[in-house]
């Protein structure tokens, strides 16, 4: 059973069940009468909606994203990448691997936004391989540069501007803007990433 809990005078925390698909429960949610936004993360959402106006009602919605159904794969994104983080060598070390190795396994996946946030454009792509699924930095970095893609656990992502970061940094996206002011987020729920070495 989906928990839905008041979250505030204007929204609802949303638990979403196993089943549910992240990019249709936020199709499905955007389209309740008097809901005003919706932010959907890997196992929740938050629904807000004006409190002067009636209550929305999420059941329907959650019930159609909870449907088994044809799941259309998202859009592929190629993005190119240059190996010079400076947790490269780190990397490897965790997965005890060689630096070409690590680099390898990082290459060898199709990766799918599970997630986007912590800063515009950052999508949360999953799953890493496990070998090299290396942990958070104890200390974040003050400063990230933007574009820089790394690694945190079972994900990786790109920095889509200069910021503090805690994730160990493998590489560089090369021509790839995860953000743009007039369109915004480049990566959306359910688009998936191949990472080509240049």
């Amino acid at each position: 059973m989906t928990n839905v809990t008041p979250f505030g005078d204007g929204a609802f925390r949303v638990a979403l069940p196993e089943r549910v698909e992240p990019r249709i429960a936020l199709e499905s949610l955007r389209k309740v009468p008097g809901v005003v936004d919706v932010v959907v993360s890997e196992t929740h959402a938050c629904v807000t909606f004006d409190p002067r106006g009636p209550i929305p009602d999420l059941s329907t919605a959650l019930d159609v994203a909870a449907r088994p159904m044809a799941r259309e794969p998202g859009r592929l994104e190629i993005v190119q990448i240059r190996y010079d983080g400076p947790d490269l060598d780190a990397v490897a070390t965790f997965a005890g691997l060689s630096v070409e190795e690590a680099i390898a396994l990082h290459l060898s996946r199709t990766y799918e936004v599970r997630a986007v946030g912590f800063l515009p454009g950052f999508a949360y792509l999953g799953d890493t391989d496990p070998r090299i699924a290396a942990p958070r930095l104890p200390n974040p970095r003050p400063r990230v540069p933007a574009r820089s893609v790394g690694i945190a656990g079972d994900r990786t992502g790109i920095y889509p501007f200069a910021s503090p970061g805690g994730w160990q940094l493998v590489g560089t996206a090369i021509d790839f803007e995860p953000f743009d002011p007039d369109s915004g987020a480049r990566l959306r729920l359910g688009d998936r990433v191949r990472f080509v070495r240049v």
